[in-house]
């Protein structure tokens, strides 16, 4: 099935023969009390990721379990105690970036302008199609707002090395602006003229999430038609690596590396590093339906709120994350009953895991009902790219009906007993409304709300 039928009220044709359930009709009635203005739909899907720049492939290989977990290449890691990660390799740029740029650009920069161009490709928007002075939009309400948690990480890394070993003389004029975090948006703008609100947010591995619920209230607040939203990383290099060794939260599962991300899994030790970009295009629905877009799904709502208690621990009742589903569904306008899928941050460290657990249980005080997956367990930690991706992976979850296993699953902690983890292989199952979870180092938490579209 391609992403991109309209979801009346299920992608696919098996839809019609579907019956309505409850929890499906109460989230089209909380839908339609808000003004077109106000509901926010995703019109287009841009990814970069360790199984490649195409959502459908991408999700296909989580359906069929596919890790992207391996030893690292792109350097020599043989003295670091981590040597592995889900690292992008042979990356195309599928012609999106110029010779020269593609030579000058990060990694970081890279995924921001391919995945971004292709959500605006998905979404009928791209610069080439709009050449007749953009027909289908106001470009000064159009916005971008990509965030990033380390920026420009091997431009950083080689400008320091060539201050170091050769001075100052030797540092690249790209330097400074290639490694900043809000360039990825910018040159993005710029390649497409794209005038409306236009910044970064870089709130580690929540930052896409971030990212997602300013893009909506832009919109909501009248300050936009569209925004182009997500996240992206590129830190899978020496300085990159030994951070989060220094750090002691990297799995050391050197011998069986495709083993070593194990969400809620007794044998757990660290987290794999992972890489790339996720960015949809965000729009008003009444923008959307005068252009005659097709829809993917709904966003609902969202919210953020910070732990306050530790720079790289959360806090162990779970308080703050709890406290961000709850506004997430507030903001939503819809009872918890009508949520039947997490996709979980779960990035299978020792206490994070449980924290989000315990968190989970107290919102969602009955989870038989629940699947809750972990996307980590195949593609690693993208990061600042975390959410973006998984948005994706929750997107087609929405579409296809069908939600991804979380691998190595094989001996699981009890505070996760009740909560139907989707172990090992996938599930087929009709999604209501979905969340999706993404916490960063500082305490920074996120929650998202998707559902299927429905008029």
């Amino acid at each position: 099935m391609q992403l991109g039928q309209r979801v009346r009220p299920f992608s696919g044709a098996s839809a019609a023969r579907r019956p309505a359930r409850a929890g499906s009709v109460a989230v089209r009635a909380a839908a339609a009390t808000r003004d077109p203005k106000q509901r926010i739909v995703i019109t287009g899907i841009g990814i970069c990721s360790v199984h490649g720049n195409d959502p459908d492939a991408f999700y296909s290989k989580l359906l069929d379990g596919v890790s992207g977990v391996g030893p690292i290449d792109r350097f020599d890691a043989s003295e670091f105690p981590t040597r592995f990660a889900a690292q992008i390799k042979n990356f195309d740029d599928e012609g999106m970036i110029d010779k020269k740029n593609a030579r000058r650009y990060d990694d970081c920069l890279k995924y921001t302008m391919v995945s971004g161009k292709k959500a605006l490709v998905m979404a009928g928007l791209e610069k080439e199609r709009c050449s007749e002075g953009y027909s289908q939009v106001d470009p000064t309400r159009v916005g971008v707002l990509v965030g990033t948690g380390m920026g420009g990480l091997t431009v950083f890394q080689d400008g320091v090395s060539n201050l170091v070993q050769k001075g100052y003389k030797k540092i690249s004029p790209f330097f400074i602006p290639y490694a900043i975090t809000n360039m990825g948006g910018a040159l993005l703008a710029i390649d497409q003229g794209f005038m409306g609100p236009n910044y970064s947010i870089s709130t580690a591995c929540a930052t896409a999430n971030y990212a997602f619920v300013a893009a909506a209230n832009h919109i909501r607040n009248g300050d936009a038609d569209v925004m182009i939203a997500g996240g992206s990383e590129a830190p899978i290099i020496p300085v990159g690596l030994g951070g989060f060794v220094a750090c002691r939260a990297l799995s050391t599962r050197n011998e069986e590396p495709v083993k070593a991300s194990r969400p809620w899994d007794c044998d757990r030790d660290g987290f794999v590093m992972g890489e790339g970009a996720g960015v949809l295009v965000m729009e008003s629905l009444e923008h959307a339906t005068k252009r005659g877009a097709k829809i993917y799904a709904e966003y609902l709502g969202g919210a953020v709120t910070c732990d306050a208690h530790h720079m790289t621990d959360p806090r162990s009742d779970g308080l703050g994350v709890s406290t961000c589903i709850e506004l997430a569904l507030k903001d939503a306008r819809i009872a918890r009953e009508q949520v039947n899928y997490i996709n979980a941050h779960a990035t299978s460290t020792l206490v994070g895991d449980i924290a989000e657990v315990k968190a989970v249980k107290k919102v969602f005080t009955d989870t038989a009902h629940l699947k809750m997956n972990g996307t980590k367990s195949m593609i690693g930690h993208c990061l600042g790219a975390a959410a973006g991706v998984e948005a994706i992976a929750t997107l087609k979850a929405i579409e296809t009906g069908w939600v991804h296993p979380t691998l190595n699953q094989h001996n699981l902690i009890e505070e996760v007993a009740g909560i139907d983890t989707v172990p090992n292989e996938k599930k087929q199952h009709h999604i209501t409304a979905a969340i999706s979870n993404s916490f960063g180092f500082g305490g920074h938490n996120s929650v998202v709300v998707f559902a299927p579209f429905r008029e």
